[in-house]
């Protein structure tokens, strides 16, 4: 029986390789927020602060095999995107202007 405190991981796509940009790792150093936390909550379908439409293109994205996008508010204000390309080769974290 599990705890009602622990949640289970379900993740619903492969994120293939993970890459980070400085930026970004700088900015969640600062807030505080592990960005494997951020990683995990993608790959579960947690979209994070998207409209309604963006988060249905994710839904069709999933089956279809197009690109997922993702983006968390931080407690500082702050956003960072996380991308899972097309083909799942890759899922990269990044601040919002690219950087």
């Amino acid at each position: 029986m599990n705890s009602p405190s622990i949640r289970l991981f379900r993740p619903r796509f492969h994120p293939g390789r993970i890459f980070a940009s400085l930026a970004a790792l700088q900015v969640l150093r600062a807030a505080g927020v592990s960005p494997i936390e951020l990683l995990l909550r993608h790959v579960s379908g947690d979209w994070g602060n998207l409209s309604d439409s963006d988060r249905r293109q994710n839904e069709l994205s999933i089956e279809a095999g197009l690109r997922l996008l993702s983006s968390y508010a931080l407690p500082t204000g702050q956003s960072v995107w996380v991308i899972t390309e097309w083909d799942r080769s890759a899922t990269t974290i990044l601040m919002p202007d690219g950087s």
